[in-house]
């Protein structure tokens, strides 16, 4: 295989491995010994293969998470689960470069974002949750029964939990899964993204190294059927925490009820973006943009509809127009590149259908709506016109870089601005735009949405919670709520009489 001159040694000594699966701290070939081919999304070509897991594989992996549950990660002290884990930070630090490079040649990131943003950010999550390890409490209740008693409750791992991550960022989406999963004393199954498993194998390799014990932490790639379905219903795993779409998190909440699972879903969304007049345009262009070109729109969170005022919805548009026509779109491990492709043929030909469906419906294309370059899976920075609620692009979640555009009339009318904006069977992330403090606490009160950003789309930071309302999904990642969600609790009480 050949590669990009911008893979390193270690990266491409990692690519030119043979990919299998992580159980009980030991690399294992598949039950059924097949492979399954990783695509470079920037040029379509096979970069390496990974084994293609069953659901005997998994039965193999939950034993071994449960032997670690029950026997030498129950022995380890809060304070030692710490220092593993800060540990591991350094270790994902170390070794940030060959992670980018993965990260961007697996899913067509930009490597310049993967490098600068990613790498931090998945450190600092270790981090973060490494200091929550020694202050999981319970509480010493003042009970009112008569006679005298004594009560107490104690935060508990829930024990062996599954979790299943998307494609569209497999190496943030690890950390925010396992760093709080770890620091609440549970073990792992984790089965990566068929289509973008690299970097979770990696580091499942640096958490052996990190010190954090065989059994830990167990990687089991393959498709969704059979692997995910394996280990959304089985009978040992407590808890399954999964993002991706609606239609898949509907699947695997019924897949849980077998045993009652404690279940996590962070799922679609097709997230508002709300402009009033007396807006910084140029701030909340760039904002807008960012919102749906990131990633080439392949965003959970992605600001796919616009809601500008009219007095500034042509300047705005042409404002957000001028910065998609400015952006490069190109491989990810190009310096120079703003937008990378997006993941697959599949995902190509899903973006390219909506942009037809959207013009046959009456949308115009201001800016955008064209293949890049005849290999690869790029698309333009797209901006649609004329569109209205009842198109499938309004709709509907693309997952693609392509933002539709709509109007507001009256500023004061917030009640009729916010029903706009929760017309949608999701409700994750949404910003607000307005120097108006007034405008913005009241109508992010109205928002149904789990993150509201004013003057800003999207905040990621550790110590956020992160998920969605309606049919974006169920329960938080980050923050003291994802402990929490990776926790019993438990009431004792002693009868004193």
């Amino acid at each position: 295989m050949s590669f990009h001159k911008r893979i390193e040694a270690p990266a491409r000594a990692f690519l030119e491995k043979r990919h299998q699966l992580l159980i009980d701290g030991k690399a294992v070939e598949s039950r059924s010994g097949e492979r399954l081919d990783i695509i470079d999304p920037g040029n379509g070509n096979v970069i390496a293969t990974s084994a293609a897991g069953t659901a005997e594989d998994v039965d193999l992996a939950v034993a071994a998470a449960r032997r670690a549950f029950e026997g030498d990660w129950a022995r380890v002290k809060p304070n030692q689960r710490a220092r593993m884990m800060i540990r591991y930070a350094e270790l994902i630090e170390a070794h940030g470069d060959e992670l980018a490079q993965l990260e961007s040649i697996n899913s067509g990131k930009p490597l310049t974002f993967c490098r600068n943003a990613d790498i931090p950010n998945v450190s600092e999550m270790f981090r973060y949750m490494a200091g929550w390890t020694t202050k999981i409490e319970g509480t010493a209740p003042n009970v009112s029964l008569p006679g005298e008693w004594a009560a107490y409750t104690l935060r508990e791992p829930v024990g062996v939990v599954g979790q299943i991550l998307p494609w569209n960022f497999p190496l943030n989406l690890f950390s925010w899964k396992v760093a709080p999963a770890l620091a609440s004393g549970c073990t792992i199954v984790l089965k990566p993204a068929e289509l973008t498993p690299l970097t979770a194998l990696r580091m499942a390799e640096l958490a052996l190294e990190a010190g954090i014990p065989a059994g830990v932490l167990n990687i089991v790639t393959g498709q969704g059927n059979p692997v995910g379905a394996a280990i959304s219903e089985h009978p040992g795993i407590d808890k399954i925490s999964f993002t991706g779409s609606t239609e898949t998190g509907k699947k695997i909440l019924h897949a849980a009820t077998g045993n009652l699972k404690r279940v996590t879903l962070e799922l679609g969304g097709k997230s508002p973006v709300i402009v009033f007049p007396d807006a910084d345009l140029d701030a909340a262009a760039a904002g807008a943009a960012r919102a749906i070109f990131f990633h080439a729109g392949q965003v959970c969170a992605a600001g796919s509809r616009l809601f500008a005022h009219e007095a500034i919805h042509d300047a705005l548009v042409d404002r957000i127009a001028a910065i998609a026509s400015k952006m490069k779109v190109g491989y990810g491990l190009d310096d120079d590149s703003d937008l990378g492709p997006v993941i697959s043929q599949a995902q190509f030909d899903r973006v390219t259908g909506y942009l037809a469906t959207g013009q046959e419906q009456g949308a115009q294309v201001r800016v955008g709506g064209q293949r890049v370059g005849d290999s690869g899976y790029f698309i333009q920075p797209t901006i649609l016109t004329g569109t209205k609620p009842g198109m499938s692009v309004v709709d509907e979640e693309i997952f693609g870089p392509v933002l539709s555009t709509m109007t507001f009339s009256d500023e004061d009318d917030l009640d009729s601005i916010a029903a706009q904006a929760n017309a949608s069977p999701y409700g994750l992330s949404a910003s607000l735009w307005t120097s108006d403090v007034r405008i913005a606490h009241r109508l992010a009160r109205r928002i149904k949405s789990g993150a509201v950003g004013v003057n800003v789309h999207s905040a990621a930071d550790a110590s956020l919670p992160y998920g969605g309302f309606k049919q974006s999904g169920w329960g938080r990642e980050r923050g003291f709520d994802a402990i929490e969600s990776y926790t019993e609790v438990k009431a004792i009480t002693l009868n004193l009489n």
